[in-house]
């Protein structure tokens, strides 16, 4: 395979002559790394799953990996994020020489994520961080992929000079509308955004892209597209769209993620034609799970695989002393615990402690343990109990 640098062609010649050949790669996104959960670094748990991204780049005989946004968790990344987004790029790219395409997500900063990406190209890198006012496209066997980093609407009016942009459905437009100017004859059309297309399923763990609605999109932006391989939703999905999809999370990053089966879209484009994709499943080093029962019965356990990352949900009818540790000693990776009926109260994976149904005591015990992640101890619950009782004490007198 010969590497060219942006606007020009990766190419394999096949037996009968042609150049362009049908499409094979592979889509993920939301990679987060550096995420914690609950106080809990998942940085090993990514870079087990990093691991099976690169097996699978290898095995399938991916042409591309995209990467469609949310590579870290936060805009200023910890070193060893960094550490091992480089180690798994050098992995890619230089021991498996497949070209890996990146955008920005909104967790990520731009301009660090796209540092030196004038030149990294060339090798077979390519870093889309801040918006491209003359977006070129990479053009890979029979198709132009389209590179479409987030920008919320202020830093996409200053970046594209276009005054009217005032929603993300005003910037996504805005940057397809530059992509087709740009896409060169002959070949298809692949988007790689990150957006939330309105309709779609959503996770506790996504940061909002805005409030009002503003910050929605509608998937007939994408109906020109061969393909649209989107990030920032956690659940693998269409988006209203056949060729709209969105490849989902790396891992499960919260309760509400449970019932999620995460994967990598392996994605085939044929030369005309509609797309194939097929789901290819991550194995993770712990998994996410929800437990639901009465506290002694879980002391019996454990049920499944005791080192999963848990969130449990209590069925008992009042509070049990010391929960979080007792069932620690059986679950050591709890993250989470609420009674059952709490649960129930709002959709699956949302945590919500109601002040009005819970005495001062077990409010304040709730909140010490999501905060601290850990029940109170006798002390502390002693200095709670009598600063407490004077403070009602004193609202009682006349």
């Amino acid at each position: 395979m010969e590497v060219f640098g942006p606007g020009m062609a990766y190419s394999q010649t096949r037996p009968d002559g042609f150049l362009r050949t049908p499409m094979r790669f592979l889509h993920t996104s939301d990679w987060h790394l550096g995420k914690t959960l609950c106080n809990t670094n998942l940085l090993d748990d990514q870079a087990h799953v990093l691991d099976q991204v690169v097996a699978m780049v290898r095995d399938s005989r991916a042409e591309a990996l995209v990467v469609a946004g949310d590579i870290y968790d936060r805009a200023v990344p910890p070193k060893e994020a960094v550490a091992l987004l480089s180690e798994t790029l050098n992995r890619l790219v230089r021991g498996c020489g497949v070209p890996v395409l990146l955008i920005a997500g909104n967790h990520d900063s731009p301009e660090r994520l796209g540092f030196a990406s004038s030149f990294l190209g060339n090798q077979g890198l390519h870093l889309a961080g801040p918006l491209d006012p003359s977006p070129t496209p990479i053009l890979i066997g029979n198709t132009a992929f389209h590179l479409l980093p987030y920008a919320d609407p202020t830093m996409a009016r200053f970046a594209l000079g276009e005054e009217g942009l005032r929603s993300h459905q005003d910037v996504l437009a805005a940057q397809l509308a530059r992509a087709r100017q740009a896409h060169p004859a002959g070949y298809r059309f692949v988007a790689v955004a990150h957006a939330f297309v309105a309709g779609s399923a959503v996770s506790d763990s996504e940061l909002g892209l805005s409030v009002g609605g503003t910050g929605e999109v509608d998937a007939t932006l994408f109906a020109d597209c061969d393909y649209a391989a989107l990030g920032h939703l956690h659940r693998p999905q269409e988006a209203g769209l056949p060729q709209v999809r969105y490849a989902g999370s790396l891992l499960k990053y919260s309760a509400s993620e449970a019932g999620h089966v995460k994967a990598l879209t392996l994605v085939d484009l044929p030369d005309q034609g509609p797309v194939h994709t097929e789901p290819m499943p991550l194995s993770p080093r712990r998994d996410l799970r929800r437990l639901r029962g009465r506290f002694e019965d879980l002391l019996q356990g454990p049920y499944g695989q005791a080192e999963d990352y848990l969130f449990l949900d209590l069925l008992d009818d009042g509070p049990v002393l010391d929960a979080m540790a007792r069932l620690r000693q059986i679950y050591p990776n709890i993250l989470g615990i609420q009674p059952a009926a709490l649960a129930s109260a709002r959709p699956e994976g949302v945590q919500e402690i109601r002040a009005a149904d819970l005495n001062p005591d077990t409010l304040f015990r709730s909140f010490f343990e999501e905060v601290q992640g850990r029940p109170m101890d006798a002390e502390e619950a002693a200095v709670f109990q009598e600063l407490s009782g004077r403070i009602l004490a004193d609202e009682v007198q006349p």
